[in-house]
């Protein structure tokens, strides 16, 4: 059949620099006549030659062309585009109860999945989750190493989950999803936090070193490193705004803008007051209010 239909390369031949190939193949005509194929002969294992016919049923019949695979399931695509500004995940979520729908309706065996923009960014938070865990071992041995106590690693990674408050604020009024795209946002706004707490942590270390009581310590240090903690937040905010606009890059800068803002300024004044509430660093004597007269 398929050398009746399709045919076979039986030599080549040269045209200029190019070799082309020269295929046998019956004419056109009996490639489209079912009778050809019928009258084809079959070679039998005793060396006897009987008809197509005997052995195969060929009639014409409508099939798809061509069956797409999911999964290795046969697969009907339905694909959209987003409205310019709209992100997939929040499509996504509207349609959802309607997708509902047309699920519980389906017979056995059928189903429904999203794919697209939304499943791959589904892949790839699974495949950031899966490597958490090294991370965090490997950021708490280094903060360990620089900070040389617990407690103080303590103070540090407490500040982190501040940063929660500025992702909330920025991304809830804006409707921006949290997606794959946020939550590399967010891994990198917790870099940024726990560094400023290592930054005025050791400096609160420095200057109790240089002699001066803890109270005046904690003020000194913080005062000193507040103009580069805040510069440098500065630097990282204005840093995202040009993205702040980009459909795919929004919930990255949002998270980023909103998270470091916040957690900038809850880092100058809820870091020093944790420090001196878990070390009981009192006002000195020198400065305690006097007691009122009645």
């Amino acid at each position: 059949m398929r050398a009746v239909v399709s045919g076979f390369t039986v030599t080549q031949g040269r045209d200029s620099t190019y070799l082309v190939d020269l295929v046998a193949r019956s004419q056109g005509d009996e490639r489209k006549e079912l009778g050809t194929l019928r009258e084809l002969q079959v070679m039998l294992d005793n060396g006897r030659a009987i008809p197509l016919a005997q052995v195969a049923t060929l009639e014409y019949a409508d099939e798809y062309p061509m069956i797409w695979r999911r999964k290795r399931q046969p697969t009907i695509t339905v694909q959209a585009d987003t409205a310019p500004g709209v992100q997939s995940a929040t499509m996504v979520a509207r349609l959802a109860p309607a997708i509902e729908a047309i699920r519980a309706k389906l017979p056995a065996g059928y189903v429904v999945e999203v794919g697209g923009t939304v499943e791959e960014s589904a892949k790839g938070e699974a495949s950031v989750l899966a490597v958490v865990p090294v991370v965090l071992i490997g950021i708490l041995t280094i903060l360990m190493v620089q900070l040389q106590s617990f407690q103080r690693l303590t103070l540090v990674i407490s500040v982190a989950p501040l940063g929660l408050i500025g992702i909330v604020a920025a991304m809830l009024p804006t409707g921006t999803p949290m997606g794959f795209i946020a939550t590399l946002g967010v891994i990198a706004l917790a870099g940024m936090i726990i560094r400023n707490s290592v930054i005025l942590v050791d400096q609160i270390d420095v200057e109790i070193a240089a002699g001066h009581e803890p109270w005046t310590a904690i003020v000194e240090a913080t005062l000193h490193r507040m103009r580069p903690i805040l510069l440098t937040a500065a630097a990282a905010i204005l840093g995202m705004l040009p993205i702040a606009r980009e459909v795919f890059w929004a919930p990255m800068a949002y998270a980023v803008i909103g998270g470091l803002a916040v957690a900038t300024l809850l880092t100058l004044i809820f870091l020093p007051a944790l420090y001196a509430a878990w070390f009981r660093v009192s006002l000195p004597k020198a400065v305690e209010p006097a007691p009122a007269h009645p």
